[in-house]
């Protein structure tokens, strides 16, 4: 099991990722078909339960894509059976200190780095027999949200909890936490330090910083700041914006006709 977000990471590239709240297979596999590096399904916010992650996963399989989860919380038994369902990371809210992140990783990793039961019922299905066990805890990328002022409080000695492969900044609950209002593309100062000193702490360490963003242009201005995985809103917003954009389009087309 090799890892694409890796390898482009250690080419020095940024990974564009997509985002999973609808719970189809079909849509899934447009999705993987559109560019992406990974594709994440999200248990937490999205309407996706754990057999549409599975119908999502199978839909993306002839594609090279990265399957990617959000669990809905730092709970051993929904990450072990994420895992076990093939995602090849897991992206995990709300990790406030590093005794939490150190949970995390250890619900991701088989032993002795980590607690995770053998079981890859359906990850263990391609490649050779036998082969998933010894690749899994090297290729599996276990990367924290950092989205609270307790996270921030706590940034340093959470980046330094072995098996973290990066860390997600949530720009919407890290506003809420700081009394602002939630948003992605975020321009406020004391935010932008936080994307800065994140970014900074990442790059010491030799792991990554990834985001949420609203959309392209904010994408590539994250990208520009030093983040290496972003994320292009959800497949809600996307199908939305190109809806809206068409019917307006077609209205201004056919002077006030339709």
């Amino acid at each position: 099991m090799t890892n694409k977000v890796k390898t482009i990471w250690q080419s020095g590239k940024a990974v564009i990722n997509g985002w999973l709240a609808i719970p189809s297979g079909f849509s899934a596999e447009m999705m993987a078909q559109c560019g992406f590096d990974s594709v994440t399904v999200d248990l937490q916010h999205g309407v996706q339960d754990y057999l549409s992650m599975v119908h999502c996963f199978q839909a993306m399989q002839p594609h090279p894509v990265t399957p990617l989860v959000r669990v809905p919380w730092n709970e051993p038994g929904i990450i072990g059976k994420v895992l076990d369902a093939g995602a090849q990371g897991v992206i995990c809210p709300m990790v406030n200190t590093p005794e939490e992140a150190e949970a995390f990783v250890a619900a991701c990793k088989y032993p002795p780095r980590g607690t995770r039961s053998n079981g890859p019922v359906r990850a263990g299905l391609y490649g050779e027999p036998g082969t998933y066990q010894k690749t899994a805890n090297a290729e599996t990328l276990c990367i924290p949200m950092i989205e609270t002022q307790s996270a921030v409080r706590n940034l340093e000695p959470i980046l330094d909890v072995e098996g973290i492969a990066g860390v997600y900044i949530g720009p919407s609950d890290l506003g809420l936490s700081y009394g602002l209002a939630p948003k992605f593309d975020r321009q406020e100062p004391e935010i932008l330090a936080i994307y800065d000193r994140v970014i900074a702490e990442c790059a010491k360490r030799k792991i990554f910083a990834g985001i949420h963003t609203g959309g392209a242009e904010d994408a590539a201005k994250c990208i520009a700041r030093g983040f290496r995985l972003v994320t292009l809103t959800n497949d809600v917003s996307l199908m939305a914006l190109a809806a809206r954009n068409a019917v307006a389009q077609t209205r201004k087309d056919s002077k006030g006709a339709a």
